[in-house]
């Protein structure tokens, strides 16, 4: 089956959760609603054959009105070669998603390196700490706005001291 008929079938069962599809030098990505982000992982995975959470990463747009950050999911499915990309808004506000842990183990340590990088947490997660940076450290270092000397550091200045 074509990544075009498996993303018809995602509109067919969740019209309403499928905000845009996107066509790109030829791969395709949908962009769904956060909150139903277990239930599509989980049709995809049964229904379509996606078997394998091949990346899972955090995306930063400093300075966008309303939905600062964006997770993205790359999933494959393993017999007939197909990928897909999944993609859902996350507020700064409210940095928060579901975990897909449930729907895919790999997702455990993916989900682990985004909320200790860019700091979006993941709901239900099992084991959600610090899998990176030493678990003392503050912040979040892949966020557009952390401190490029790291916390309680000035920017550099100039100069040799």
């Amino acid at each position: 089956m074509s990544v075009e008929a498996i993303v018809q079938n995602l509109k067919g069962k969740f019209s309403s959760s499928v905000l845009e599809v996107l066509e790109f030098r030829g791969e395709t990505t949908v962009i769904v609603k956060k909150e139903e982000i277990v239930a599509v992982c989980q049709y995809l995975k049964t229904s379509e054959g996606f078997n394998f959470l091949s990346d899972l990463c955090g995306v930063d747009y400093l300075g966008k009105k309303d939905d600062r950050f964006m997770v993205v999911y790359n999933i494959y499915n393993i017999t007939t070669h197909e990928r897909l990309r999944l993609k859902v808004a996350v507020s700064e506000k409210d940095a928060t998603v579901d975990s897909v842990s449930s729907v895919w183990g790999t997702a455990n340590w993916h989900e682990r390196e985004c909320w200790d990088l860019m700091g979006i947490s993941f709901n239900n997660h099992p084991d959600l700490r610090r899998i990176l940076m030493p678990a003392d450290w503050v912040g979040h270092p892949l966020r557009k706005d952390y401190p490029v000397q790291g916390p309680g550091r000035a920017l550099y200045q100039g100069g040799l001291s």
